[in-house]
């Protein structure tokens, strides 16, 4: 194509130039080529863009586009340009033929292709917010394809070692980047605060590590694992730059978990056909990007009711607040709540226009004598897994039946309808056995070894050891392995470690 344009520019400036009446100037040409003629001996690329042209003649673009046409025909004019080399802010190209790296494209591009290329579509929603705030906070774009690998973008994602969100935070993990886990709120769901919680997360393991691709593999597998890795293979890893660190350090051996050894190729994988999808065959319809404005309601408002203010449905509701477990805004703060944008204009007037049976969460009553959680709940038209969702203290006897006089919080079957199914978010289930929980602590100002290890019932000895410290110094925002001696990670008042 660019030698057809090369010609093409040359002749149409000669036959216009001619039809101006001007004699154009001659190019030194081979002692064997005739006056006025293109020897085609002559490399193409090597031609003055200017032969033949004097000073003197202006000819105007819409001339020189009409007699291209007329000449050679639409074609060269309706040419598309070169498409543009993709860059991304993440080294792909030094390892791009690793062939971990090769195996992830071929499954993404292959067996993988159809369920890939949604995941991709769902991004269009949510890339372009992440992209923003990884730039905003220096950090490279390209990390945006580490949601990809972990959730698909899925804001609901699951796994079975209760990893939730965009992001798969544990819920220790998202509380110590400052999200809000709990029965009401879970903010691992929401794409927007948790992308706020993971750059604040992978900028720690960042300033640990001193490399981005050993910041991914610590976020899957865990910084102690990592740190102890690179103190084993520390000979392994001498001199390397710290993305190569990587690749020696999983060569080295199978300390890491496969699939952490996995993490960084798969990462890289994902950003070599995202980029460009079009190369490897597939056909992706993205998703509009996820935009809304955002209301304030007061404490217990249900989406159902805010739903009707914006004159939205419930569904577009629950869709830009998936962070807002039980079809209400939690009871102990006014809240802000997305709407469609547009719908945020006008939206406080129209709520106050409501029923306050639209507005009302639940209403009060009192168990009656001898009545059973199931009669409580058919007197509110709910089930009775429904009914405990908010009323979590209800205790029945060993008959079956409740106290007397017991407040209860009947909900509405709007609220109801917009709450999700899910189990307590604020119950930290990776690794539990029957030795103990295997939590990770984010470390904040003031702490000590003494006091976390305190808090877990573990000891000092035990948090260096797992965590492949050399010394008790510890940073704000360090990520810690903890095993503690119990099921539940809730503070000790007494432990051993202490006596």
């Amino acid at each position: 194509m660019l030698v057809k344009a090369r010609v093409a520019a040359v002749t149409l400036v000669v036959l216009v130039t001619a039809c101006h009446g001007s004699k154009p100037k001659q190019a030194p040409t081979p002692e064997t080529a005739s006056p006025g003629v293109l020897d085609t001996t002559t490399s193409l690329a090597n031609l003055p863009l200017d032969i033949g042209v004097p000073d003197s003649v202006h000819i105007p673009e819409p001339d020189v586009t009409h007699e291209a046409v007329k000449i050679f025909g639409d074609s060269l004019a309706t040419a598309p340009a070169a498409a543009a080399e993709p860059t991304w802010d993440i080294d792909v190209r030094s390892f791009e033929t690793h062939d971990r790296v090769v195996y992830f494209v071929g499954r993404f591009t292959g067996p993988s292709s159809d369920r890939f290329a949604q995941e991709l579509a769902r991004g269009g929603r949510y890339e372009p917010i992440i992209r923003r705030k990884l730039r905003a906070a220096g950090m490279p774009e390209d990390m945006t394809y580490l949601a990809l690998i972990e959730s698909g973008y899925n804001p609901h994602a699951y796994s079975s070692a209760a990893a939730v969100g965009l992001w798969q935070f544990m819920a220790s993990t998202a509380r110590g980047t400052g999200l809000r886990v709990d029965w009401w709120i879970d903010e691992r769901r929401d794409p927007v605060r948790s992308t706020d919680g993971a750059i604040k997360f992978l900028g720690w393991l960042k300033e640990q590590f001193g490399s981005y691709y050993l910041a991914a593999a610590a976020y899957n597998g865990g910084a102690g694992r990592v740190s102890r890795g690179l103190k084993r293979y520390a000979d392994e890893v001498e001199g390397e730059s710290g993305d190569s660190a990587f690749f020696s350090m999983a060569a080295a051996g199978n300390y890491l978990r496969a699939e952490t050894r996995d993490y960084v190729p798969k990462l890289i994988a994902a950003a070599l056909v995202a980029k460009e999808p079009g190369k490897y065959g597939l056909k992706v319809d993205y998703l509009p990007e996820l935009t809304y404005d955002s209301v304030e309601v007061g404490p217990s408002t249900p989406l159902a009711a805010v739903a009707k203010a914006a004159h939205a449905s419930l569904a577009d509701i629950q869709d830009l607040n998936p962070q807002v477990l039980r079809g209400m805004t939690p009871p102990d703060q006014r809240y802000l709540v997305r709407v469609p944008m547009g719908d945020g204009e006008g939206f406080d007037s129209a709520y106050a226009q409501l029923a306050p049976t639209d507005r009302a969460a639940f209403i009060k009553s009192s168990v009656k004598k001898g009545e059973t959680i199931t009669a409580v709940a058919q007197r509110a038209g709910v089930s009775v897994r429904s009914l405990t969702w908010y009323n979590r203290s209800l205790k029945p006897t060993k008959r079956g039946h409740l106290a007397q006089g017991q407040t209860v919080l009947l909900p509405s079957p709007a609220v109801v309808a917009g709450a999700l199914d899910i189990p307590d978010p604020s119950v930290e289930k990776w690794g539990t056995s029957s030795r103990g929980t295997t939590v990770t602590h984010v470390v904040v100002k003031g702490e000590t070894l003494g006091r976390i290890a305190l808090r877990y019932g573990t000891t000092v000895p035990g948090l260096m050891r797992l965590n492949g410290m050399s010394g008790s110094r510890l940073i704000p925002g360090q990520v810690l392995i903890v095993k503690t001696r119990h099921r539940s990670s809730k503070p000790h008042r007494k432990s051993k470690a202490a006596s």
